[in-house]
């Protein structure tokens, strides 16, 4: 049974070093409002006056303290080699391999700790201090000394400190497998205790709550503590226990622990002689022994079968490491030359095990070139956002005041360069999808290299940084290599491709310019011929309808040759203009021939003519408002 407790703390120093609270381990936790006495109790139990002392919030950080009996002959913990083999008792932290044989230093740095950790001015911090005392006159306990709970913030202290002390102390009390020392001073109401009160919250049962009454010797004349001992005021199941700590005089005058334990066994004597050999401070520290290793035989089943599980989880996670690493360096070599070859056979699809669910790698690099890009660029109509008047505008443009007999070089550039920088914006998204399908290989590049990469998850992260930041790198580069491509086509137009003279061989016939031209020149020198006079210039707006349509019949009898030339002449002049042969001349149909004659009308005017030759109003022009509009 005796060698139970320290098993606990060989497990509770495994666990502090590596930083984890996985299991929570049996222990004694000390809690009281503040100056209620825990420091005095717990120095008490030592025989060593070694914590800071004060009024106000003196503990200001939890203190795991493990206390180890260590005889003279044992040779497990003592060892001439640090300095302890004749030494009675020295102290020892978890932060520091230095060995304390003075327990004033001990004070000292547990002051600097807590200001480190805490500050200086009665702030807390709820990381603890481990601290293990081996001596010859101590029993095997393991205590953790908490902050005092208060009410009031004093100093920097924020004003929830309150809280704080108390989330502090229920993050220990609720352990279950943890005993609960509440401490209650005798000169203040029992009903009133703070530490009670928090050990009913986290053990309603009172099955592993034990109560430690201070300050047996200053309560008020003519009252004593019988009835509270006796657990007549508050029943604790697991006993209440009386003690008499030394006081702050007894503290600054330096009293010796030894002697003030010869003056709490004549108190108690004296007082309560009746009960004197169930307290005081030597039967406390028996009963605490007492508990915790009957509690850690109750607790040791449920903590081995925790203990065994966690043990084959770590194994397991350890195998998966794989084998030491003898050469780091070529080690390293080999994991990069992996992550490479895995890279390469990724983009290239040779890698062993291939994706059945989705495009990766090479093939969705292929895939964004030809798919994805290509329809981009079948989808950019070669003469979008160029309409015909702007075609026309830029050549008028080119020409100046000369009519255009052929299409100006400077504007069919011009136009031609505006169309091809269109292919720059499409381009360079697609660099950027490549660059991110790139990246996303770093990411799934091989099981097998990921696997092996679980063990240095450093490294991986190294590695995977270093190709990221080279892929960003060049992506600027392939930027202005891409644009670099587009400006090469818009610095030369290459009008011996055989494509363009392929498309060029198509305008003669698409524009059937002396079909247009050629009817109306000959039309236009019928009617000057016809008329060398403004029209109706010989009449007068006293002349009649009927002597007008005499006049012209006579005109057109005298001419008759003359006349069937300009009718044939309209006629074709009709033909042309009708492009469907249906017998009327449409707008879209008049836009078109205006256009192509290079007379191109905007949608006012073309609206003005419709309206002047649409003589029926029917949105359409017959070969009677025609003739009627050019005569």
């Amino acid at each position: 049974m005796e060698a139970l407790i320290p098993v606990i703390n060989k497990l509770q120093d495994v666990f502090n070093t590596v930083g984890s609270d996985s299991i929570q381990l049996p222990q004694i936790v000390v809690l009281g409002s503040q100056s209620s006495g825990k420091s005095s109790v717990i120095e008490s139990l030592v025989g060593r006056s070694f914590l800071p002392r004060g009024t106000g919030i003196v503990t200001r950080r939890p203190l795991i303290l493990q206390l180890i009996h260590c005889p003279l002959d044992d040779r497990e913990h003592r060892s001439a080699e640090n300095g302890t083999v004749n030494v009675e008792e020295w102290g020892k932290f978890l932060h520091t391999k230095k060995l304390f044989t003075d327990f004033n230093q001990i004070r000292n740095e547990i002051e600097e700790e807590t200001d480190r950790a805490a500050g200086s001015n009665k702030g807390i911090c709820p990381e603890p201090i481990n601290l293990k005392i081996f001596s010859t006159r101590v029993v095997n306990l393991t205590l953790v000394d908490l902050p005092g709970i208060t009410k009031v913030p004093v100093g920097d202290q924020p004003e929830d400190i309150e809280a704080q002390i108390k989330d502090l102390v229920l993050k220990f009390i609720d352990n279950p497998n943890s005993i609960i020392l509440a401490v209650t001073a005798a000169n203040t109401d029992m009903a009133t205790s703070e530490a009670l009160k928090l050990a009913k919250e986290c053990d309603p049962d009172g099955r592993r709550t034990l109560a430690v009454v201070t300050k047996l010797d200053l309560m008020d004349a003519g009252t004593d503590a019988i009835d509270i001992l006796c657990g007549r005021v508050i029943p604790v199941k697991l006993g209440i226990i009386g003690v008499v700590n030394r006081s702050q005089q007894d503290i600054i005058d330096k009293k010796q622990i030894d002697d003030q334990l010869k003056d709490e066994a004549a108190f108690l004597q004296r007082k309560y002689p009746t009960l004197a050999t169930r307290n005081g401070t030597p039967y406390l520290a028996k009963t605490l022994n007492r508990l915790l290793m009957h509690h850690i035989r109750d607790c040791l089943p449920d903590l081995k079968t925790r203990v065994n599980v966690m043990s084959s989880q770590f194994q397991s996670l350890l195998h998966s490491y794989g084998e030491d690493v003898s050469d780091k360096s070529q080690t390293l070599l080999q994991i990069i030359t992996k992550f490479a070859s895995a890279y390469c056979s990724t983009i290239e699809g040779t890698a062993r095990n291939i994706e059945t669910t989705e495009l990766c790698g090479g093939a969705r690099i292929c895939y964004i070139f030809h798919e994805t890009f290509g329809r981009t660029l079948d989808s950019i109509h070669p003469l979008a956002g160029l309409s015909k008047m702007d075609i026309l505008t830029a050549i008028r443009n080119a020409t100046g005041p000369r009519p255009a007999l052929f299409v100006p070089e400077v504007s069919f550039e011009l136009l031609v360069k505006r169309q091809i920088r269109r292919l720059e914006e499409p381009s360079l998204r697609c660099v950027e999808l490549i660059h991110e399908e790139m990246q996303r290989i770093v990411q799934h590049c091989g099981n097998e290299v990921q696997q092996e990469m679980l063990r240095f998850p450093k490294l991986h992260e190294k590695i995977v940084d270093v190709v990221t930041q080279l892929l960003r790198r060049r992506l600027p580069a392939t930027n202005v290599m891409v644009e670099n491509l587009v400006a090469i086509e818009l610095a030369y137009i290459n009008t011996k491709h055989p494509d363009f003279h392929k498309d060029a061989a198509l305008v003669p016939s698409l524009l059937k310019a002396d079909n247009i031209i050629e009817p109306f020149s000959h039309l236009s020198a019928q009617v000057q011929r016809r008329t060398n006079t403004p029209r109706n210039s010989n009449s007068s707006p006293q002349v009649s309808a009927q002597q007008q349509q005499q006049q012209q019949q006579e005109e057109n009898a005298s001419k008759p040759e003359e006349n069937d030339d300009v009718t044939e002449d309209l006629i074709a002049a009709f033909r042309v203009f009708d492009r469907d042969g249906n017998g009327f001349i449409t707008r879209d149909e008049l836009q078109t021939a205006m256009e192509m004659i290079g007379e191109p009308l905007s949608e006012v005017q073309l609206t003005q003519l419709l309206a002047i030759a649409d003589l029926d109003q029917d949105g359409r022009i017959n070969y009677e408002e025609f003739t009627r509009l050019l005569l």
